[in-house]
């Protein structure tokens, strides 16, 4: 590692797209915020010669290897090499994988990307993307019935990304506005089958980037949509509308839309329960 400069190089070579390997590296890259890391991905890796491509590269900028490579002759070639070049090199999944075949008896079933295999989940979540980008800020409200997760809340409480985010976990998520002194869409002031969740965040976030939009979109004057006075009114009028419906409220000042998302998804497998113990 280059103490002045403090970087290191971080390859990552997977016989598939490099996902999980780039979640996992990105997890355990925040706990280091004092250094950065140079990445090298290198996906698709397959064949003896793709891997002496990648060697070429780990040999030129030596660092921490992490791979995923179910070809076993493969992954004791990268092996035997980092060892030669005096590099580290692990395989996350190697002991996951040791712990399932332990408990369950068996040995696994090797399949490259098997995690975006083209199987019913795939194409249900193409499906829940296709939805949410539909249903964006009310749009369609006609078809509210036919969502999973319908997101409540006033401007600038990051319900667009939550949905997509949503839609990518393979949940049908619509997103409607709250807006002053407009009403809701009347689909959802009756029962509907869609799980409610509102998202508020505190005046001073909301206010905050209420004022970023409006300097980046380069509007006039709009005291009122980033005066705290009013925004706090607004959640006010929020909370009263969801405490009617008994719909539930997630606070997102402080959380990443996956720790929203993650709240939601546990609220609606919470509310499901009982129906399937019924």
């Amino acid at each position: 590692m280059d103490i002045q400069q403090r970087t290191f190089h971080l390859h990552m070579i997977s016989d598939a797209t490099g996902e999980t390997l780039n979640t996992l590296a990105k997890a355990v890259r925040v706990q280091y915020a004092q250094v950065r890391a140079i990445e090298h991905l290198h996906p698709l890796v397959r064949s003896r010669r793709e891997l002496d491509r990648v060697l070429k590269d780990v040999e030129a900028t030596p660092g921490i290897v992490l791979y995923t490579l179910f070809n076993r002759e493969l992954a004791e070639a990268l092996e035997q090499s980092c060892k030669q070049l005096n590099v580290p090199c692990v395989a996350p999944l190697k002991h996951v994988l040791q712990v399932f075949e332990s408990y369950l008896g068996m040995a696994a079933t090797p399949m490259v990307g098997g995690q975006h295999v083209l199987d019913a989940d795939y194409f249900r979540r193409i499906e829940a993307l296709n939805f949410s980008m539909l249903h964006d800020d009310g749009h369609l409200p006609e078809d509210l019935d036919d969502a999973d997760i319908i997101l409540l809340g006033i401007s600038r409480t990051s319900k667009t990304p939550t949905s997509i985010y949503l839609a990518n976990r393979g949940f049908k998520t619509a997103n409607v506005p709250l807006v002053p002194g407009m009403a809701l869409p009347p689909q959802l002031e009756q029962p509907t089958r869609a799980f409610m969740v509102a998202l508020v965040a505190s005046p001073e976030r909301i206010s905050q980037v209420r004022q970023n939009r409006v300097i980046e979109q380069a509007h006039g004057h709009l005291e009122e949509y980033v005066d705290r006075d009013a925004i706090a009114a607004e959640i006010a009028q929020t909370r009263q509308l969801c405490a009617r419906h008994g719909w539930p409220i997630i606070d997102v000042t402080r959380r990443s839309i996956e720790e929203t998302a993650a709240g939601i998804i546990r609220l609606y497998h919470d509310r499901e329960a009982p129906a399937l113990e019924a």
